[in-house]
């Protein structure tokens, strides 16, 4: 191996999984440690799996591919296929949440075809939450604290035309022992009674959050204006939360 010429060697460790490369094959010697560190190696893997990118910063090749291959949204049961599982500190004002079929009484479809469902709040405040754990799901200490990729926030909210209703999101990325280390929350969107009843993105980008950040804990809700008994309040689904490579 020893003998074999650099590029044919890039070529050999390319084919061996990228987490036996970081583990094992660092380890070896010198000369694949400095491979398995450097740019080509990882070039050539991204090009192999088809994973593409538009900035040419060689340091991050290893990092943008395990981002590319752990990137899926975090957030479980975004569109209440499975009820209210996985939602934590549920506040069921009024009637509480509800659950209900696209595109649901005075309501529209949404844009993507793969969302059949949403969650529909009632005549009192109702929130619910998630919290991340980003250790959990893949992404090591070193690359939150020194690369710090972006963290993609998304949330798609709607009303029904016949009722107006109140819509907020929160958003916060927190420690080890959970101290807030940056927070988005959105403005209380009040949508109008004979609205249109389509569905609007909210979304945030985490960017330059500084280290530390171990948990991300997502919180949207909403109610209707009218007090109507019932569902008449705001329409949330296909929440998402993506660490960008």
């Amino acid at each position: 191996m020893e003998s074999l010429p650099e590029a044919v060697l890039i070529r050999i460790l390319a084919s061996i999984p990228a987490v036996d490369l970081v583990l094992v094959c660092r380890l070896v010697c010198c000369q694949w440690k400095n491979l398995v560190d450097g740019a080509a190696l990882w070039i050539l893997k991204c090009q192999q799996e088809g994973l593409t990118r538009t900035e040419s910063d060689a340091e991050s090749w290893q990092n943008f591919y395990f981002l590319s291959k752990k990137r899926k949204n975090l957030i479980k049961n975004p569109c209440g296929e499975e009820d209210l599982e996985h939602w934590g500190e549920v506040e069921n004002g009024g009637d509480g949440w509800k659950i209900e079929e696209l595109p649901g009484d005075f309501g529209k479809e949404f844009p993507s075809e793969e969302v059949h469902k949403y969650f529909v709040t009632s005549y009192e405040w109702c929130r619910k939450a998630q919290v991340i754990d980003l250790r959990a799901e893949g992404y090591w200490e070193e690359l939150m604290d020194t690369t710090q990729p972006k963290i993609m926030v998304r949330d798609w909210y709607a009303g029904r035309s016949d009722a107006g209703c109140l819509y907020e999101l929160c958003v916060k990325l927190l420690s080890e022992n959970e101290d807030v280390l940056a927070e988005y929350k959105s403005e209380t969107v009040t949508i109008p009674q004979e609205n249109d009843a389509n569905w609007t993105e909210m979304s945030h980008t985490f960017s330059n959050y500084g280290p530390g950040v171990r948990f991300v804990r997502f919180e949207h809700g909403g109610q209707d204006t009218l007090f109507w008994k019932g569902w008449y309040g705001v329409r949330v689904t296909n929440s998402s939360v993506t660490v960008e490579p």
